[in-house]
């Protein structure tokens, strides 16, 4: 019997057999023509990565066990011990902690450049200098970066320009074709889309890179498990449906919180007060995606009341998945940046960070005027 299922069954192997010595040895001289052991590669992870990099349209990507994973194959890629690494100020917490902890204990040092300075990175760039990381959309102020302009700043300066499309997702907005080098994903967020699932990836525009994503995600085991993988397969074949819907609720929750009389400040790049906001609309094709940030008076009791009295956007410290959430950048995704950069970013203990579900919009809007009340 021919069996030809129209879905990837999961394999759930660490290891696939072989017939004799010379099926091991096709392994090795025809790469690609089977599989040898789960971490050097599965169907599963294999089809994640493929349909990752048929979105990002680049020339091949690895997927990897957690967004933090992708984070940390993407700076590998290009950089060593004694090299410099460029940061944008606005970045996730987890991305700063990597540099600031654990890649700087392998010497690799950073420096972080305010979101207003990093089309002029000359004052920023030394001799050893191998890249810039940003957002998209930055992580919580949804500050929106200029891609092409940033590609051609660090291209200028012989650098690699890596990206962190999480919030955008590649159905806004694909930086490979802004001139990107590498683009990474928390395949946990929009990607796979149902809370269900911890995973990233990882998509270079040329094939050295892709190749040498791949060595790095084998040798240090960064590779994603076959049940993962196929969740998050399953999860992106929803995505553009999701994200669409994503971005039309969020746009009508910030529209509401922005007249709002509790509300100090919305950040939401669909705002047309919001200062990147035609450039948002360009590069986003009229998407804005499902996370926005306010800011309430920065007390404890304010915020926890807020949080306590919401039915709809239970605080969950994650993003993205089909129901909303609420989360605290101060005291979770952000706390492990210094007391100076939280300052400097604006990050108090007023600033909460929604992430906008796909349920009914109405019920969304009474929940948090419940909760404001």
């Amino acid at each position: 019997m021919n069996i030809i299922p129209k879905i990837t069954p999961i394999y759930q192997t660490s290891v696939f057999k072989f017939e004799d010595l010379d099926a091991v040895q096709q392994y090795f001289d025809e790469p690609g023509s089977r599989y040898l052991y789960s971490r050097n590669g599965n169907p599963n992870s294999d089809e994640l990565a493929d349909a990752v990099n048929r979105w990002e349209g680049g020339a091949g990507a690895v997927a990897t066990g957690s967004g933090m994973a992708a984070i940390f194959a993407a700076l590998m890629t290009y950089c060593q011990a004694g090299d410099h690494v460029l940061c944008a100020a606005d970045i996730y917490g987890g991305s700063a902690a990597l540099l600031n902890q654990e890649l700087a204990r392998l010497g690799v040092s950073v420096s972080y450049v305010p979101f207003e300075e990093l089309y002029n990175l000359r004052p920023y760039v030394q001799a050893s200098t191998k890249l810039l990381l940003c957002e998209t959309m930055s992580n919580p102020l949804l500050r929106v970066v200029d891609l092409r302009a940033m590609a051609t700043e660090c291209h200028q300066h012989n650098l690699k320009l890596v990206i962190d499309n999480t919030f955008a997702t590649p159905v806004l907005t694909k930086p490979l074709a802004y001139g990107a080098d590498l683009v990474l994903h928390s395949v946990t967020k929009y990607l796979a889309g149902h809370s269900d699932v911890t995973a990233g990836a990882v998509v270079a525009r040329t094939a050295e890179d892709a190749a040498r994503l791949r060595q790095i995600g084998t040798v240090f085991g960064l590779t994603l498990s076959p049940m993962e993988s196929w969740l998050s397969v399953r999860g992106m074949k929803t995505m553009r449906l999701r994200v669409a819907a994503h971005s039309h609720n969020a746009q009508q929750v910030a529209e509401f919180l922005e007249v709002h009389p509790t509300v100090e400040a919305v950040y939401y790049p669909g705002l047309l007060t919001h200062p990147q906001h035609v450039l948002a609309a360009t590069q986003g094709h009229g998407l804005f995606s499902g996370m926005l940030s306010f800011r309430l008076p920065d007390d404890v009791a304010v915020v926890n009341r807020f949080m306590q009295r919401s039915q709809r956007f239970p605080f969950a410290p994650s993003l993205a998945g089909v129901d909303s959430s609420c989360s605290h950048p101060l005291y979770t995704s952000h706390r492990a940046l210094t007391e100076e950069q939280q300052a400097a970013l604006g990050i108090t203990v007023g600033l909460i960070r929604l992430s906008v579900g796909i349920e009914p919009v109405e019920e969304l809007l009474a929940d948090l005027a419940h909760a404001l009340a």
